[in-house]
Parts: structure tokens; C-alpha cells; sequence
């Protein structure tokens, strides 16, 4: 398995609606992200909460974004909505050249599964189960064959310095290695999007660093990067970044 897996080529890789990734560009028409007067509301019981209120957001091929908050500002429910493990209450949502307005559930996952690669705050690993294995499990889903899906889940892990911890369980890692190997499972599917929530939350402040640096390694790569958090002195280290506060991009 070549690098290829942590630093692919953007040429001639085409979306779902058919239009090549190498020419989304930030002055391209197209976004990976195109998110257009977006509204998430909530009923609960007899009070109404609007999460989100006419947000619009568009992140382009390349980009390394943060979306930064406080605590009720939205910023998590847009993570969901980008993410596409909730659905707006109006507005319209394309995803890497696709609508998720009107998908099924079962074609919604699909398209979360390819396009999304997710690093999450705890780390989300099996905890009896090793770092190959862990790093492996989203191929398992995609169908993908066992030998193939160890080769690719130990290229991975060794790219990103775990070489040596492939066969280690997560309570053998420390945190910053668990956020590694939660780097590591996003990215083997070779998604268009790393989506990571407060993924430094969890850190200590030098396990911390080194995890914004590998995120910094990757968008030099080319990849593709959305960074949730409320942190402002993480946020900063991102190119651009996107204030959510009330439910409103200010």
C-alpha cells in the first residue's frame, strides 16, 4: 500500500454527480460543502428551538476550516448536518455534488460513509479490539475484503507513526495515540471531508500540539478538513475560520 492513502492526488477524482474534485477549487462554482439558507429546528413539547437560522456555509476542496462556538451556539448541530447524521428543517444541503434533500436513511449513510471521515472528541475506538482492527472496521462496512482492508488499515496507522502499536488495544495507547488511531480510521476510507469534533478535547496540551500537526500534515496534502470546537486558540490555527453564535454565522 502506497502514501497515497494520507496524501491522494485531487485529479480525476469525481463525485457522486460526476464533476471532478480537481476543479473545486475556493474560485471553482463547486463546493464539497454547499450548504444554502439553512434552518434546524427543534419542537420539544410545546417549546419551539431554533438551532440553526438561515445559515449558509460553502467549503471548497483543499480548505482547512474550523467552526467555532460557545456551548448552544449551533455549532455542534451544524457538525450533524454536515455530516449527515441529522437533516435540516429547510434550506438545501449538497454534499460533494449531492443533495441530501429527499435520500433515504439507508442512502444517506451511504453517502455519509463515503464522503466523511470522522474524528470525534472521545475517540469513538473499540475498546477491546486493536488498532488495526479499529482503523479497519469502516472498510468492513464497505464491503471490502479482509486481506485489503488490514494492509490498507496498517498503512494508515504507519503513516501516522504507529508502526509499531498496530496490534496494541486502546488502553495500551495514550491519548494522543487513540486520537491517531481515530485520525487514522477516518481517513482510510480516503473520504472527500475530515470532520473532527473538539479533537483535542480530550488531550493534554502537548498531545494536543501533536494532533494539530498532523492535521496541518494532511491539509498540506490536499485534504479536506471541517474542525468543530469551542476553542478559540485552536481555531486559530486553521486558515479560516467560521463563528457560529444564536444559531447564525457572525
Amino acid at each position: 500500500m502506497s502514501a497515497t492513502l494520507l496524501a491522494p492526488s485531487v485529479e480525476g477524482r469525481t463525485g457522486p454527480a460526476g464533476w471532478d474534485h480537481a476543479d473545486a477549487s475556493p474560485t471553482a462554482d463547486h463546493a464539497l460543502i454547499d450548504i444554502r439558507d439553512l434552518w434546524r429546528v427543534y419542537h420539544l413539547g410545546s417549546v419551539t428551538v431554533e438551532a440553526l437560522r438561515g445559515v449558509s456555509l460553502q467549503v471548497h476542496q483543499g480548505e482547512f476550516v474550523a467552526i467555532v462556538g460557545p456551548s448552544g451556539s449551533g455549532k455542534s448541530t451544524l457538525m450533524n448536518i454536515i455530516g449527515c447524521l441529522d437533516r435540516p428543517s429547510a434550506g438545501s444541503y449538497v454534499l460533494a455534488g449531492t443533495s441530501v434533500e429527499g435520500l433515504s436513511d439507508d442512502e444517506l449513510a451511504r453517502l455519509r460513509s463515503r464522503e466523511i471521515g470522522f474524528v470525534f472528541q472521545s475517540y469513538n475506538l473499540l475498546a477491546r479490539t486493536s488498532a488495526t482492527d479499529n482503523v479497519a472496521t469502516p472498510l468492513l462496512y464497505q464491503g471490502v475484503g479482509r486481506r485489503e482492508r488490514i494492509e490498507r488499515s496498517r498503512a494508515a496507522l504507519t503513516e501516522l507513526g504507529l508502526g509499531e502499536r498496530l496490534d496494541h488495544l486502546p488502553s495500551e495507547l495514550s491519548g494522543g495515540q487513540q486520537q491517531r488511531v481515530a485520525i487514522a480510521r477516518a481517513l482510510v476510507t480516503n473520504p472527500s471531508i475530515i470532520l473532527a469534533d473538539e479533537p483535542t478535547g480530550n488531550l493534554d496540551t502537548a498531545s494536543g500540539v501533536e494532533v494539530m500537526a498532523r492535521f496541518h500534515a494532511l491539509h498540506r496534502q490536499g485534504r479536506t478538513i471541517v474542525l468543530i470546537t469551542h476553542d478559540h486558540e485552536v481555531a486559530a490555527q486553521a486558515p479560516r475560520q467560521v463563528h457560529v453564535r444564536d444559531g447564525q454565522l457572525v
